[in-house]
């Protein structure tokens, strides 16, 4: 199928009443030099409280052992009401599969695999039980996570030659992105209408579209907006990250903006009020963040650009070795950076426009790399999980029990190579003086 025939006409029937944020705007960043800022003195009493409170978070529950030790990967819980009399929690693993877990009590309640793909990234619906992954074998996955059955419930078919390795789904569960890796001159977000009827069970679903013009390499990340299912950001190791309204009719009116990380881009994500500031991560520990409220302003759109967070980030005697995500805390209005040490210690950083301020860190918990994260805005937990194949439950808060901490693992995978490798050594060790 020829590129233009898969683009131009996606998605006009999702046009659902919220508001466009703005024309295109690109955003370079050598328009906005790198500046290392002094901290004001009320910041640092405000993350001295907010500090507090993260630092009240303690272990309450290790997953249980299985058979197979893997990498934790990705980490997602269910959203649902109903979730709440058993929430579920499913972790992407680095054998290519993905485990249910009881929340509560952190057991293993099912497996499913993506044979003979490997999946990439984990994702509960917003208004049920179902999870989705995408496959190297050119699908989007579907299970419903409270059924033993290893079948997928849907499956959705990519083009000829589609590797996916980035997905998600948007707020009111309608529509599903994929990112693909780059393949002659191709690199796609490829959309489906994820909506459920009696005839789709029963066959491949095929796309609506896709966008083909606006990433010259793999996509390496795809994120919707919390709440305007219209709005979807991408990242990709080419290192731009563009957002896009798929309520227009093509790719060209339907880009927003470009935002460039000059490196290739390892994780996205929204913030601030209304969701209307975007950030994302490097694989070289890079960090940018941008409002979009300043489009079509003479304010400039950038809020903060970071090489390397290594560099400029003081962990108060300890080291950073490397990024794991972001979170935006809706009750804080604050946006928090993830990172780690090859030696489990799990840094928070909240992020100012003054630059990443250390908040506190948690140990004791992991023995290698951390992987993946899931913080549950309703209870304040958090779930965090890594290569010592250790699944961790923390609350605020909460008396911690007495554990064997496992040895560390380094397990050797098969999809090892397709994802995000840190070193072994720590940055510091390895910085030239």
């Amino acid at each position: 199928m020829g590129r233009s025939r898969r683009r131009n006409h996606v998605l006009g029937f999702l046009v659902l009443g919220s508001e466009s944020l703005s024309n295109s705007f690109s955003v370079f960043p050598e328009r906005f030099p790198r500046i290392r800022f002094l901290l004001p003195l009320d910041a640092t009493l405000d993350m001295e409280k907010i500090g507090e409170q993260f630092a009240n978070l303690n272990i309450v529950k290790r997953s249980s052992g299985t058979t197979e030790s893997t990498y934790l990967l990705g980490i997602d819980a269910s959203k649902t009401v109903q979730a709440e009399k058993g929430n579920l929690v499913a972790v992407l693993c680095s054998n290519g599969s993905i485990r249910i877990y009881d929340k509560e009590g952190l057991s293993v309640l099912r497996e499913f695999s993506g044979n003979p793909g490997l999946l990439n990234g984990v994702k509960f619906a917003n208004s049920c039980d179902s999870i989705y992954s995408s496959c190297t074998d050119g699908t989007v996955k579907c299970w419903d996570a409270r059924l033993a059955s290893e079948k997928p419930v849907q499956l959705f078919k990519g083009y000829p030659s589609n590797i996916f390795i980035s997905f998600d789904v948007n707020c009111n569960d309608h529509v599903i992105c994929a990112g693909t890796e780059k393949v002659d001159d191709d690199a796609l977000l490829v959309f489906w209408d994820a909506r459920v009827n009696s005839q789709d069970l029963s066959t491949a679903k095929d796309p609506l579209g896709a966008y083909s013009e606006t990433h010259s390499d793999d996509i390496t990340q795809v994120c919707f907006h919390p709440s305007n299912p219209n709005m979807v950001v991408s990242g990709s190791t080419d290192g731009l990250v563009n957002v896009f309204d798929i309520s227009v009719d093509n790719e060209e009116d339907a880009l927003v903006t470009t935002c460039n990380s000059v490196s290739s881009v390892s994780y996205i994500g929204w913030s601030g009020k209304d969701y209307k500031q975007i950030y994302c991560m490097t694989h070289d520990e890079g960090f940018c963040w941008w409002d979009l409220n300043h489009l079509n302003t003479d304010e400039p759109i950038t809020c903060l650009n970071i090489q390397d967070v290594r560099e400029v980030i003081d962990v108060k005697g300890g080291i950073l070795d490397y990024l794991i995500g972001g979170l935006y805390h809706e009750k804080m209005n604050k946006l928090f950076v993830i990172g780690g040490t090859n030696t489990g210690i799990i840094h928070i950083m909240s992020c100012t426009t003054s630059g990443l301020i250390h908040v506190t860190s948690l140990q004791g918990g992991h023995s290698a790399t951390v992987r993946s994260f899931c913080w549950n805005m309703q209870d304040d937990s958090l779930l965090t999980g890594g290569e010592d194949a250790q699944l961790l439950l923390w609350k605020p808060g909460a008396i911690e029990k007495t554990f064997t901490k496992k040895d560390s693992m380094k397990i050797a995978s098969s999809v090892y190579q397709r994802v995000r490798v840190h070193s072994s050594d720590s940055y510091k060790r390895k910085k030239k003086l």
